[in-house]
């Protein structure tokens, strides 16, 4: 095996998360962030409009995603780049929220990934007075962090995993999560989610 994984990371325009406006990527193959992406997305209707607080943290704005991409069309996009990797995302409950629950807004059937976080990792990692990303991404040697840029963050998320997976000798996700004592989640379909 190898420490193979996509680190995700979801801007939303308000507190709605089904409010998708941006989506960052990082691909890591062995151990290495091999490509990235990311692009804006036109939120779901209903989940569309933007909050003054949400655009003042990512500066994003509704002219900005007036041609960009729908939820259901860029899905194929996201899922071509992912493939069928672990997910991985700094406060990763967030980010698969966003993904399930833009989803079920749009009716589009919820991707089943497997996904790991790495706000749990560096907290096992790292000592540190906040494991906010901006903090773990240092620690993780990852100076160059623009919070809130989704693809940005992606890469902040995926050089946490990847210095914590060097850290505790682990050759993959599964052995970094056994190491560090977390779960690998999975996205729950919403009527499982529901039940």
């Amino acid at each position: 095996m190898a420490l193979d994984f996509t680190a995700i990371d979801f801007e939303t325009a308000n507190a709605s998360s089904a409010s998708a406006c941006s989506v960052g990527l990082a691909r890591v193959r062995g151990g290495r962030i091999v490509a990235t992406a990311g692009w804006l997305i036109r939120p779901p209707a209903g989940h569309d409009r933007f909050f003054a607080l949400n655009i003042g943290i990512h500066g994003i704005r509704p002219e900005h995603v007036v041609g960009a991409k729908d939820w259901s069309t860029q899905l194929d996009d996201l899922v071509a780049f992912a493939g069928a990797d672990v997910l991985v995302a700094h406060n990763a409950g967030f980010d698969m929220a966003v993904l399930r629950r833009a989803c079920e807004a749009t009716g589009d059937v919820c991707p089943p990934y497997r996904y790991a976080c790495s706000v749990q990792v560096a907290r096992r990692t790292y000592d540190l007075p906040s494991y906010r990303l901006p903090a773990a991404a240092s620690a993780a040697g990852f100076t160059d962090l623009v919070h809130h840029d989704a693809t940005s963050d992606a890469v902040a998320s995926a050089h946490i995993m990847i210095d914590a997976a060097r850290r505790w000798r682990a050759a993959d996700i599964a052995e970094l999560a056994a190491h560090a004592g977390i779960r690998i989640g999975a996205i729950e379909p919403a009527e499982a989610a529901a039940a």
